[in-house]
């Protein structure tokens, strides 16, 4: 029985071995498979990192370009970025903007130190990309392509990035409301707005009554509901309704003037330039009396009145005789929101219109048939403190035949009906018989066809009748509106309001609370504040009482032979295309 167990025991031995050897064996291989996996996965990491920094450092490149070619467009236009081509293609990230960049070989598509930049599509009036689409603008395509490889990499892996970008040049009258700063809704009546709407700032949107937007809006900073200007927001009950997007974030359009774009900056537009500026710096070339065809300057002494081409530095004198015409400066009357009496450069715009046909000088200069479409006029006759000076316009219903834009550093006033001559159109958005115009001011007034400047006393004051008996009628204006507001004081904007978008063209009339109507078919640009009618906006029953408002845009302006002349355009960098490409590529 003992040898028995014995030899059991040896055979249970004998089997317990080579099963510990194939499981021995079974561990290592499993072992050496997750250690190889493992490395696999390890290099595989690694792989993947490597193309993740070098396609990082490769789009820093092509941002480096951008952020140049951005600068150099707004500052100066296409022509800039264009002369500067040969300096963007050099340019790479430096050890001097971080020490991380010594560890990278930048190369343009055909293994050469520097960027691939060129331009694709020559400038065009095309419709914009991104959240500018539904706009128009003069743009051109520029192609950036970056190649970036690892010198302290595991790999030798090189990685390429394109971008593609419109350098867009936009005419500001395309939107419906355009404002350069803060845009207010407060204080409104009922309000639909028919066009594209946007800040390079912030758009408090509230109000007792309903407001509505048909098109995109856009600003740069937020688009809310806000207390302001004592008006808090348990008043405002109105809805708002946005039918098209809101982007907020969104970037700035600016004005190219060489410079900031603040309001006093902007408003250099007006001036006339300082001696020794040269007419194709930027501000030279944003100057209305650069742009003008010809400009009045009433003087202490007299008129000077000049006919030119746009930029001309050899001007035709007209005489004063001639202008005298259709220009009278010995009109007077008071303006209640200013409280002061306005010495009134008025201009018949009728009797221009047939002046400018058939004057000798004005077809020596411009042509026949060719009547001038920009007008520069400013007056700077001395005043006392309780007048100041001030342009109108009369007998607008009839434009020239190439449009107009009437310009000008003084508050404007517009009496009457304006560039619609057809009876049936009054009061409605028909403008396909309209010609192209803006209004360009400091302030821009309204005043009615019943509008009486009142007669003058013994002392030469006027004796403008009380807001009771200035009774308004039904008005049309067809132009884009350009020009500057008072904004709301004090850091919370508690007093005095600015009115907001709905008071942004001044009125002076008892318009009856509603029961008569103010139509504008056109564009409502803010790019400043005014300097010389600086009054604060007072509500209804001081100086007027409200009308029925009827703003719209006018499609027209989406046309660019409809643009009203010299219209501003706005600059901005519009991102297209974005590719991870194959190295040695540009597309």
């Amino acid at each position: 029985m003992l040898l028995n167990h014995s030899q059991a025991g040896s055979k249970q031995s004998a089997y317990a071995l080579p099963m510990v050897l194939v499981f021995a064996a079974i561990g290592l291989i499993t072992l050496t498979a997750a250690l190889d996996h493992s490395s696999q996965s390890s290099v595989l990491t690694e792989r993947r990192n490597q193309l993740s920094r070098t396609i990082n450092a490769a789009e820093a490149a092509s941002e480096k370009v951008l952020a140049q070619m951005q600068h150099d467009f707004k500052a100066d236009g296409e022509r800039q970025v264009r002369r500067r081509l040969r300096h963007y293609r050099s340019q790479i990230p430096s050890a001097r903007e971080s020490t991380l960049w010594n560890d990278y070989l930048f190369t343009d598509h055909l293994g050469r130190a520097g960027t691939h930049v060129s331009r694709v599509s020559s400038r065009q009036y095309v419709a914009l990309n991104s959240k500018y689409q539904g706009l128009n603008g003069f743009a051109s395509t520029y192609r950036i392509v970056s190649n970036a490889r690892e010198l302290t990499g595991r790999y030798p892996i090189t990685n390429a990035v394109m971008q593609e970008v419109q350098l867009a040049s936009i005419p500001v009258f395309q939107f419906a409301i355009f404002y350069n700063s803060l845009l207010e809704f407060t204080w409104a009546a009922p309000l639909t707005f028919r066009g594209r709407v946007h800040a390079n700032s912030n758009i408090y949107t509230g109000s007792s009554a309903p407001l509505r937007f048909t098109d995109n809006v856009t600003a740069t900073g937020i688009i809310k509901k806000r207390s302001w200007a004592g008006y808090q927001r348990s008043r405002m009950t109105g809805s708002i309704t946005y039918e098209g997007h809101r982007d907020t974030k969104v970037n700035s359009l600016t004005l190219p003037i060489g410079t900031n774009n603040t309001a006093a900056a902007v408003r250099e537009i007006l001036k006339r330039p300082p001696v020794g500026e040269s007419r194709n710096s930027p501000m030279g070339q944003q100057r209305f009396f650069n742009k003008a065809e010809m400009s009045i300057i009433v003087k202490n002494t007299g008129l000077q009145v000049q006919v030119k081409r746009p930029f001309d530095p050899t001007p035709t004198l007209i005489s004063q005789a001639d202008a005298g015409y259709f220009i009278n400066t010995s009109k007077k009357f008071r303006d209640d929101r200013e409280t002061k009496i306005v010495k009134v450069t008025e201009i018949d715009v009728a009797k221009f219109r047939t002046w400018a046909a058939t004057n000798r000088e004005v077809i020596r200069k411009l042509g026949g048939d060719n009547p001038p479409n920009i007008l520069y006029v400013e007056d700077t006759r001395r005043t006392r403190s309780s007048e100041m000076a001030g342009i109108r316009l009369v007998n607008g219903r009839r434009l020239p035949r190439r449009g107009l834009t009437v310009a000008t550093p003084n508050p404007l006033y517009v009496k009457g009906h304006y560039n619609q001559p057809r009876d049936s159109y009054l009061g409605t958005t028909n403008t396909h018989n309209v010609k192209p115009a803006s209004l360009v001011s400091d302030a821009v007034t309204i005043q009615s066809s019943n509008w009486r400047d009142g007669s003058l006393s013994s002392r030469g004051v006027p004796r403008t009748p009380s807001l009771r008996y200035r009774s308004a009628t039904h008005t049309t204006i067809n132009a884009a509106l350009l020009t500057g507001i008072v904004y709301a004081g004090g850091r919370d904007g508690r007093a005095p309001p600015s009115g907001g978008v709905v008071n942004y063209p001044r009125l002076l009339e008892n318009w009856g609370n509603g029961r008569r109507r103010l139509t504008i078919n056109g564009s409502i640009v803010n790019l400043f504040n005014s300097a010389q009618a600086t009054a604060p906006f007072r509500r209804p029953g001081y100086y007027y009482y409200a009308p029925t408002r009827d703003f719209n845009f006018d499609p027209n302006f989406k046309d660019v032979a409809k643009l009203p002349p010299g219209t501003p355009e706005l600059r901005t960098l519009i991102r297209g295309k974005w590719k991870n490409l194959l190295p040695g590529r540009i597309n």
